[in-house]
């Protein structure tokens, strides 16, 4: 048995089987798996493991990754059937002599490991996740509260890895359901005292595709490695656009900045 791996790491405790889904579109093959003996020291994760496949057993194994530190949401994947960043789950916390390893769900796949993420980018980016002001060019700070911040802060943490929208069992169902990230995105903007895009983004959240359309089985906030709840954003958000359905009518026109806010309940 092979007393070193990689370096940083101390001797092998164990060997496990690493399961790993492979296929390659261009080749237009059925997926398949294929088995891989890994030799295990205190402190590798899964992605170590991974990295080890590709490097002594399989040049030709494909995954996506970048930081390893758990920042960039990029090595995202199925592990024994739950969504997990690769590169924040140790082999030996496990406690499993096989490993399942497959691509995250609900996306289209590149090859082997690593997804087609167009879908969680384009979504993101259709609800204006950006602060939207009238003014072209701010002449001034916009000045926020620690309350103020408070109402969105859990949601600035998301990493964008895609781990909620794999896991949501709406979106296997509707390909074109915004997904949890998206929603919970609109939410953490609609909710900053200092945007003025509520409107804007309506035709996108609140749309057959949009907001309505959670079932509410909680899988996104489960899989979060970063603590965040989109299953709650997406209820708030429900509130919220419920709140303005009541005011929309008893007002001539929209209404804007802090008199909007405040019919809304998120001063």
């Amino acid at each position: 048995m092979e007393t070193l791996v990689l370096k940083g790491f101390g001797e092998v405790v164990k060997t496990v089987t690493f399961r790993v889904r492979r296929y390659d579109p261009e080749k237009k093959e059925i997926p398949k798996y294929e088995e891989y003996k890994v030799p295990v020291q205190k402190g590798m994760t899964i992605l170590d493991g991974i990295l080890y496949i590709k490097e002594h057993l399989d040049h030709s194994l494909s995954a996506r990754y970048s930081c390893r530190m758990g920042i960039c949401g990029s090595c995202g994947m199925i592990i024994n059937g739950k969504e997990k960043l690769a590169c924040q789950t140790q082999i030996l916390e496990l406690g499993k002599d096989l490993i399942k390893v497959d691509p995250m769900g609900n996306y289209g796949i590149v090859k082997d490991l690593v997804p087609e993420l167009s879908k969680l980018f384009n979504n993101h980016q259709s609800v204006k996740p950006f602060i939207v002001r009238e003014e072209e060019e701010p002449k001034s700070e916009f000045l926020q509260t620690p309350d103020q911040r408070e109402k969105y802060a859990m949601f600035t943490d998301c990493i964008l890895c895609g781990l909620c929208l794999s896991a949501c069992p709406t979106s296997a169902s509707d390909e074109l359901y915004l997904g949890p990230q998206a929603l919970a995105q609109s939410f953490r903007y609609i909710v900053d005292n200092r945007d003025l895009g509520f409107e804007e983004r309506l035709n996108v959240v609140d749309s057959k595709h949009g907001v309505w359309r959670c079932h509410f089985s909680g899988a996104c906030s489960e899989v979060c490695p970063k603590g965040v709840d989109p299953a709650l954003a997406i209820q708030l958000l429900r509130k919220v656009m419920t709140t303005n359905i009541f005011v929309k009518y008893q007002q001539k026109g929209a209404t804007r900045g802090p008199e909007r806010k405040s019919a809304l309940g998120v001063s």
